[in-house]
């Protein structure tokens, strides 16, 4: 059945109980008045103001105010130049680039079901820039302030800290002033952690592997991905390469990769629920498979987090021709931090590096964010990403709690594209 179409008019995106002041900004912000807007945003925290009952933002309004696009290049549309204009006015004055309102859409949302590709464009851009603000912001945290530093460095990174210091006191001031009544619509999503996963109780069955909150930490829907994933990374299906996968999970990609016969097969691990289900009688992962490599420790399953694992493998000389990494409970500042600060050391001078890529997958918008994101932190790794994109079959994914999702409490997964990531050295 076919969703019910969103109602996009004024009356019913700004309500009729919305307080004065910030159903001026909106109105503003949807006759596109960048002169009024501008006397507006003085005021710290309007840029992002929200309807209580619609959720409605200035950027929502700005997007929605051109109707629907009328062909699909609005380069030339008026209307669309305007909104552009506003739009540039909001971000400057802190608009927050996926604050989602009432029927559960970002701007760039809005602006995709509209069509208006350059105003889609424009949410995309601020929401690169705001990721790359935060993962410089984490970076700046964790810069040392020893002795070991010189002076002018020390105060570099001294005027570095206050500076990100200052930008998050700025954001929370924001949060703070701005009267947040909306609530949206998935607010009491509960967020998992990596150490929470670690510590809960998984159940497998044969099409998918749940957590104790009922979150899928990998199904079998996904079975076509890891094969088009090993076909990226092992060009040919070629015997007698040196694998390492981290996160094992249901094991649908590591028995891939036994299948291809690889001369040396790490695997690590760490949830205890998994490494007692590997090493169950019957798994193909068990002990004897370790001990048919052609060497001792050729075949390994390695428990315990990667981020203790993997230090150990670049200690004994360790070298991969291929790379998985697919981990759960983790957010992207992990990711980063492997490709960064390990691949380097892991992967051979010929050798592919893959992922699967989640990121943002429950969203098209962010998904495009993560895309450009993780281009700009591989390059500054020296890394190439080269994209294969694929069709996903949605005939079991399209509707929360049905079909695949049945049983599992969230769809983590909602586009009918996957971008498989290949990543291999520069040069």
């Amino acid at each position: 059945m076919a969703p019910a179409p969103v109602d996009d008019s004024m009356p019913t995106r700004i309500s009729s109980d919305c307080p004065q002041d910030i159903r001026d900004v909106l109105y503003h912000a949807w006759g596109h008045d960048v002169p009024g807007l501008k006397k507006i945003l003085d005021v710290r925290g309007k840029a992002s103001a929200q309807d209580p009952q619609t959720g409605e933002t200035p950027l929502h309004a700005a997007i929605r105010a051109c109707g629907p696009a009328a062909e699909s290049d609005d380069a030339d549309d008026g209307c669309v130049e305007e909104a552009k204009e506003v739009m540039q006015e909001l971000f400057f004055s802190g608009a927050i680039w996926n604050d989602v309102d009432g029927n559960n859409e970002t701007p760039g949302c809005v602006a995709q079901r509209l069509g208006h590709k350059a105003l889609y464009d424009m949410c995309v851009g601020a929401g690169v820039r705001a990721e790359l603000l935060f993962a410089l912001m984490e970076g700046y945290e964790e810069l040392s302030s020893g002795s070991d530093v010189g002076e002018d460095a020390a105060e570099e990174d001294a005027t570095a800290e206050d500076a990100a210091a200052e930008a998050q006191g700025d954001a929370k001031e924001t949060a703070d002033q701005n009267d947040r009544k909306f609530v949206p619509p998935d607010a009491k999503e509960k967020p998992v952690t990596s150490d929470e996963y670690l510590k809960s109780t998984l159940t497998y069955d044969a099409d998918k592997l749940l957590d104790a909150d009922l979150n899928g930490v990998m199904m079998a829907w996904e079975t076509d991905i890891m094969r088009r994933s090993v076909a990226a990374l092992i060009p040919d299906a070629e015997p007698g390469k040196r694998i390492l996968n981290i996160g094992f999970g249901m094991g649908i990609i590591d028995g891939m990769f036994a299948d291809l016969k690889p001369l040396r097969h790490h695997i690590i691990e760490a949830h205890p629920s998994v490494l007692e289900h590997v090493f169950k009688p019957a798994s193909k992962f068990g002990p004897g498979w370790e001990a048919s490599g052609l060497e001792d420790g050729a075949y390994k399953i390695h428990a315990g987090k990667w981020q203790e694992v993997v230090p150990k493998l670049l200690e004994h000389g360790e070298m991969y021709d291929a790379i998985y990494f697919d981990t759960f409970g983790e957010d992207y500042s992990q990711l980063r931090m492997f490709f960064t600060e390990y691949i380097p050391g892991l992967l051979d001078q010929e050798g592919r590096f893959g992922f699967f890529n989640g990121l943002g997958a429950d969203r098209r918008i962010c998904y495009d964010v993560y895309t450009k994101v993780v281009e700009m932190h591989c390059a500054d790794a020296g890394l190439d990403v080269e994209w294969e994109e694929s069709d996903v079959d949605m005939a079991g994914l399209k509707e929360e709690g049905k079909g695949d999702w049945e049983g599992v409490r969230r769809r983590y997964w909602t586009l009918d594209k996957y971008r498989l990531p290949i990543c291999t050295f520069m040069g």
